[in-house]
């Protein structure tokens, strides 16, 4: 049989010429209940998850009790990919970099469906077709906002023509709402992750209710009274050259992993990393997949969350609202799309015990995965809100058994 090598990138023996420390996070001594031994048991985990040299550049936000303890960054957002020669320009990852969320975007825009509910513009249990009266046809007329957000939906494919398959569809707005409106169910009502095609419902739906796109409401609703500097779906054209790139990383993606992909993403998995640098995907809008935002950003977001949906006293969401949006959706079950174990609320990835997605002993953590290895969550009993945000793009490799520990540390740390 032929071995694949997995695709690494340089890692510098010596890691502080990588290393970028926002200017106001560094101090000395115990921090937000954390020892110094505590943040440098983080700290080391953090870098032997960079050593493993799957990612060209890793930042990692960590807020305990309110409190940034870290906000720091490892290697590059440019020039220093797996296939990149030592000769190649090189830019430093730093805390400010923004970095493409993918699919840790459907996150946000659940809060913005859950605030347009908490405003009265729609109702949760109120079926899509009521919004939407397109989307009734095919089978589809008795599913709810919720068993979107949910990813019980039934529709976490679209039924699409051979030649439409690229990546560039989902730069075409009302062609994809057209097809998934047109599509029949394919997984009834049983839990199956929708890469896609929920978020663009979703983004329909804000769009018909309140008159103006997504992004409109993005900015009004969060990433304004967050005083955030991106934070958006998209990015402009003048920030492009500040955006970290994405690059195919660890061992390559073989049946039948990369037929899981396929069907979640609709294209072959490198299809999808090469897109994600292209200009048309950066001006794109891609409610499940393309916001752009810095670890501390995100953290933000979670700490906004975990605070009972307030910031410096204003009020985003009520608490009520954000114990909604964490509250489980069924149990734990295998996602049909998937083929792992997960457990939904209507709109987050929830933590498990004795483990899940966010780590060990998780059961109040809720957040979202993006593209295999970036991670926003909040844990209410740790007091945590936390954002790691990955540039490699790999699905198998060692650097699983360091995230792994990255996680378990920062869960018994903050314990």
């Amino acid at each position: 049989m032929p071995v694949f090598q997995p695709m690494k990138v340089r890692v510098p023996r010596d890691l502080h010429t990588v290393t970028t420390v926002a200017d106001d996070v560094e101090r000395d001594g115990p921090c937000a209940g954390l020892s110094a031994a505590d943040t440098k048991a983080i700290w080391s985990a953090l870098k032997g998850l960079y050593r493993t040299g799957a990612y060209p550049g890793i930042a990692f936000t960590l807020r305990r009790h309110g409190q940034r303890v870290f906000d720091r960054t490892l290697g590059h957002a440019e020039g220093n990919g797996p296939a990149d020669s030592t000769s190649t320009p090189k830019r430093l990852l730093t805390p400010v970099t923004p970095i493409c969320l993918f699919s840790a975007s459907k996150a946000v825009t659940a809060v913005l469906v859950h605030k347009l509910a908490e405003d009265g513009g729609i109702r949760l249990d109120e079926r899509v077709s009521h919004y939407l009266p397109a989307f009734g046809q095919a089978g589809k007329q008795d599913t709810t906002i919720s068993d979107v957000l949910a990813h019980r939906g039934g529709f976490p494919m679209m039924k699409i023509r051979a030649a439409d398959k690229k990546v560039e569809l989902m730069e075409d707005w009302d062609r994809v709402i057209e097809l998934i409106c047109a599509s029949p169910p394919t997984a009834s009502r049983q839990q199956a992750y929708h890469a896609m095609t929920g978020g663009f419902i979703l983004g329909e739906i804000i769009k018909r209710v309140t008159g103006t796109p997504i992004t409109a409401y993005l900015d009004a609703e969060i990433r304004k009274p967050l005083k955030f500097r991106h934070f958006t779906y998209g990015i402009a054209k003048k920030h492009w050259p500040e955006v970290a790139l994405n690059y195919e990383a660890g061992a390559p993606v073989r049946f039948p992993l990369s037929t899981v992909a396929e069907r979640a993403l609709f294209v072959p998995f490198p299809e999808v990393v090469r897109a994600s640098n292209t200009p048309s995907f950066k001006q794109a809008v891609i409610p499940a997949g393309n916001i752009y935002a810095t670890a501390d950003e995100l953290s933000r977001f979670f700490q906004m969350l975990l605070d009972g949906g307030s910031v410096n006293g204003r009020q985003i969401l009520k608490p009520a609202t954000v114990a909604r949006l964490r509250k489980p959706v069924g149990r734990i079950g295998l996602d049909r799309m998937l083929m792992i174990p997960l457990q939904y609320s209507e709109g987050m990835m929830l933590g498990a015990r004795p483990a899940g997605l966010f780590g060990p002993d998780t059961p109040e953590a809720y957040g979202h995965l993006g593209f295999m290895n970036i991670l926003g969550w909040a844990d209410p009993s740790r007091h945590l809100s936390a954002a790691l945000l990955t540039t490699g793009k790999a699905i198998l490799g060692t650097h699983l058994i360091a995230l792994s520990r990255l996680l378990a540390t920062i869960n018994a740390r903050c314990a």
